[in-house]
């Protein structure tokens, strides 16, 4: 039996529930809970060259167009250095998702923990998708399975290092937890400490990506501490500049700066984010003075604000029409094809987003400049039907605010080719189990296509496998499966990209997926805010040279 697990509109989840089950409980952090204070144990500092890309030409990411952006007058380089007086004032965020999974680093608040500084892994992304050092200074391929990672000198927010037991133990917490985390969606790993400074990680099968997908916030290292049978408590236990010391529900978390952080210390010295899921009222407390940085700010908000505080981000985000191809109306190839047929991605993009969003192509989009020269056309797909008058339920979450408008254009388009239409449209967080359950025909999400490792194969295998964590579609087909298997076989990537874009045309065919936007992301920033940084995949945000 196919299954699917709870995962946040962001970051896809791992392994399975069961179809008509409800997704099991992810390990849970206190409500209104403190850190403990942190020893006053010394920690070893860091050398400076630690920028150094490794293993370029095997782990080429999409190249992206443009670079991460950052704001006018900006210092977006690492850290404020050893000579940060920390002075300077706290910032005020304002961030679209409330925790989802009670800020598990295994499902989709991890991109909450990356983007606010607090959690760091083994290696990162650049601005191009290649792996680069983090954690890890430096690594290497000892053979098809195995890889050595030499750790740089670093400490955990609860005072003691980051050494190589406690990498391994994190890394192999992460691979043995429930529901699965989406980086690590059909491989498995052992990872074992070699020495004072190094972690040897060995896999079931080949893994040319490795470095790549040790980058996904899922597989964040946290200390010993934060791991108590399976409940992951990232307060005071992550090694980011900003240490997470108190949570109030859905509503606000309170981060203190790191000041032992192997990059330097932060300029700002803390931050008070709050979670404000519509996007009137994030743009609003922007305009107000309230917040500092809104992310996720509404098209129709964008002329509200003052265009010095505007900033747009090419991103890997399409927003895609997701069709239950397992039970009811759309189990039917040929009224998948009907569906399809009936939506006019132009009008989307030029109508609901106000020309700041492409129409749908693929899988990937526009900001995967490699892609275009690559994509072929769709194969195996059936002739549409007839819908007569058949009954659909179409749902979204309005956490992006433009997704509800999209959903009444697509109802509109879908009544016109004979369905008749109800939509449901809820916060992301009351939406999620069911949407995973296979309780809609029909979902309209907002997904970051390279959020999960870099590795354009990923979101294959985890939205569209019969396997997939986060398979909203409930889509198995044996032909995707195979062509995702290939892709993930090949290690050269010029090869690789070839075969990814064989299996996306083999996934277009089936209807499952109807890609609708390719989306730029609005992030609202005051004018004293320096140092913010937008990355295409939408995993950074504050970093140790934000600053107001």
């Amino acid at each position: 039996m196919r299954s699917t697990t709870p995962q946040g509109p962001s970051v896809p989840q791992g392994p399975s529930v069961p179809q008509g089950q409800s997704a099991p409980q992810r390990p849970s952090v206190p409500q209104k809970q403190s850190a403990p204070q942190r020893p006053s144990t010394p920690r070893r500092r860091a050398t400076l060259s630690r920028r150094h890309r490794l293993l370029a030409p095997l782990l080429a990411a999409p190249l992206l167009t443009g670079c991460f952006a950052s704001g006018p007058d900006s210092d977006s380089s690492g850290g404020s250095g050893s000579g940060a007086d920390g002075g300077g004032e706290r910032l005020r965020v304002a961030l679209a998702f409330p925790p989802a999974e009670q800020l598990s680093p295994y499902g989709a608040d991890a991109t909450i923990l990356s983007r606010l500084g607090i959690t760091e892994g083994l290696t990162s992304l650049d601005a191009n998708g290649a792996a680069a050092p983090a954690l890890a200074e430096s690594w290497q391929r000892e053979s098809d399975r195995t890889w050595r990672f030499a750790l740089r000198e670093a400490g955990f927010q609860d005072g003691t290092e980051v050494t190589p037991a406690a990498v391994a133990a994190a890394l192999t917490h992460a691979a043995g937890a429930e529901p699965r985390p989406a980086a690590l969606s059909g491989i498995t790993l052992t990872a074992k400490a070699e020495g004072a400074d190094a972690v040897r990680i060995t896999t079931g099968d080949p893994d040319p990506v490795l470095p790549l997908r040790l980058a996904s916030p899922n597989l964040a290292v946290l200390a010993a501490t934060a791991y108590d049978g399976d409940r992951v408590d990232p307060l005071g236990t992550a090694t980011g500049p900003f240490e997470l010391t108190e949570v109030s529900g859905s509503g606000s978390a309170t981060l203190e700066r790191n000041d032992d952080h192997w990059d330097g210390r932060a300029q700002a010295p803390g931050i008070d984010v709050r979670f404000i899921a519509d996007g009137t009222a994030r743009a609003a407390a922007l305009r107000t003075g309230q917040v500092d940085i809104a992310e996720a700010i509404p098209v129709a908000q964008a002329a509200t604000l003052d265009q010095k505080t505007v900033r747009e981000t090419a991103t890997t985000r399409t927003t895609n029409l997701l069709l239950n191809s397992d039970k009811g109306v759309f189990a039917d190839p040929g009224l998948r094809a009907a569906a399809r047929a009936a939506v006019d991605p132009a009008a989307l993009a030029e109508g609901v987003y106000e020309g700041h969003a492409d129409p749908g192509v693929g899988v990937y989009g526009p900001a995967v400049s490699w892609a275009e020269g690559k994509r072929k056309e769709p194969t195996g797909r059936a002739r549409a039907k007839d819908p007569e008058g058949t009954g659909i339920t179409l749902a979204t979450y309005d956490n992006r605010p433009e997704l509800p408008e999209v959903a009444q254009v697509l109802k509109q388009q879908l009544e016109k080719a004979g369905f008749r239409v109800t939509l449901d449209v809820r916060e992301y967080s009351r939406i999620e189990s069911d949407a995973l359950d296979g309780e809609f025909d029909a979902f309209v999400l907002a997904r970051n296509s390279l959020v999960d490792t870099g590795d354009p194969v990923a979101i294959l295998a985890g939205d569209y496998g019969c396997d997939g964590g986060y398979n909203l579609a409930l889509l198995c087909d044996k032909g995707v499966d195979q062509a995702v298997a290939k892709a993930e076989a090949t290690a050269d990537t010029d090869q690789r990209r070839d075969a990814v874009m064989t299996a996306e045309a083999r996934l277009l065919g089936t209807d499952a997926v109807v890609p609708l936007v390719h989306q730029r992301i609005i992030t609202g920033v005051g004018a004293s805010v320096r140092g913010v940084l937008l990355d295409p995949y939408e995993r950074t945000l504050v970093t140790t040279g934000t600053r107001r």
